[in-house]
């Protein structure tokens, strides 16, 4: 988390050899740890000066959260857009043809094609991989980005509706606009220490990004949503998520638990098959949460969504409490469900932490506007 880091983490050893990054990130992702322990452990282990960067990445990851939560809009863009890419599918051999050999690591690029099998066979890619791999899916590839972010999303351990969507936006000059990212041989040459030496040919030049699919710029920004707080005493139906697997973190002792559910919810990641790993994961760290906590839940799964009203329901519950839910397929899906759980007379009832709601609000346009309030950030979330 120090200068090993710092001066490191660009590079890409490959499989195994991920040595100065930490590769927490399945974990921080669903909170099993959390922002502020994970900062505060590089304070207290190398200072702000050589932590300086650790601090940013982990800080960047809250910023993606808080954009899309203020821009929802683009969510709910980028599913539309995804299921015409999906349908033109159906109807385009060619393109199906050049999308299932990118995934199948079968480009005839060896660094495309080893990240994809790393992908598929890990759950895991560098971020500077990552970067490369979307750059060249959709300038060099030439083909749609949603279906690259939902390549990335079904098979990513960490994936995460906020980082992945804007980051593949970001790559594309969809997020910073005009700006997009340009994969280079010879920084793939130098950052992946030789391992891949692509020739300046095999890459096209990118010299404008895809915003002009967007012609009329980025959606307005959007009051962060408002969660309704649990009601002490009130009958409670406590709801395990891969949200936020830190549940002893909240104040469970002041309400009325008549029930507890985890609910596994990682096939809402995309209309096509999520890997079997990514919901193996989820299904140890809703394990692992309950645990911790010393509850004894029932395992719901997110299928048709009057199932959650049913459940709380027939256990009496009025009220359902669990971390807040960040827009993202699970937020859609729990959205669907308001009506029946309306229907029963029970409430959604969220807590927020205050990483969140500190971070959010500045995260209005680029990174700098959060990377700035980072001393004042520190001075109010992490213990001395």
């Amino acid at each position: 988390m120090g200068w090993r880091y710092a001066n490191g983490r660009n590079y890409d050893r490959g499989p195994g050899q991920h040595k100065a990054v930490s590769v927490l990130s399945p974990y921080i992702r669903r909170r099993l740890v959390t922002e502020a322990e994970v900062v505060t452990a590089a304070l207290a282990a190398h200072g702000p000066e050589a932590s300086e960067k650790f601090v940013q990445e982990v800080i960047w990851r809250s910023y993606f959260k808080g954009w899309l939560e203020r821009r929802p809009q683009v969510w709910a863009s980028y599913r539309q857009g995804l299921e015409a890419d999906l349908a033109a599918l159906d109807r385009d051999r060619r393109l199906r043809r050049d999308v299932e050999r990118a995934m199948d690591g079968q480009t005839g690029l060896a660094c495309m094609d080893a990240w994809a099998e790393e992908l598929v066979e890990t759950g895991y890619l560098h971020n500077h991989a990552r970067m490369w791999f979307a750059s060249i899916w959709i300038f060099t590839l030439g083909l749609p980005w949603r279906l690259g972010a939902d390549f990335f999303y079904r098979h990513l351990l960490d994936g995460d509706a906020a980082s992945n969507t804007l980051g593949w936006r970001w790559v594309a000059g969809l997020h910073t606009r005009g700006k997009p990212y340009h994969a280079q041989a010879w920084n793939i040459a130098t950052f992946t220490g030789q391992r891949f030496t692509p020739r300046e040919t095999d890459l096209v030049e990118v010299t404008q990004g895809l915003e002009a699919t967007e012609p009329d710029g980025l959606p307005s920004l959007q009051p962060i949503r408002s969660p309704r707080a649990p009601e002490p005493g009130r009958p409670t139906a406590l709801l395990l998520t891969d949200e936020d697997c830190c549940i002893e973190d909240f104040d469970l002792a002041g309400l009325n638990i008549v029930a507890t559910a985890t609910l596994a919810a990682s096939h809402l990641r995309s209309p096509l098959p999520v890997a079997a790993a990514v919901a193996t994961f989820e299904a140890g760290a809703l394990a692992d949460t309950a645990a911790r906590a010393g509850l004894t839940p029932i395992n719901l799964r997110a299928d048709h969504p009057d199932g959650l009203a049913k459940w709380a329901a027939s256990v009496g519950a009025s009220q359902i409490a669990t971390p807040y839910i960040t827009k993202g397929p699970l937020m859609d899906w729990m959205d669907e469900a308001t009506p029946y759980l309306a229907a029963k007379g029970i409430v959604l009832a969220e807590w927020r932490r205050e990483w969140d709601s500190t971070i959010w609000p500045h995260a209005s346009a680029g990174f700098f506007k959060v990377k700035q309030q980072i001393p004042q950030i520190l001075a109010r979330l992490v213990a001395a």
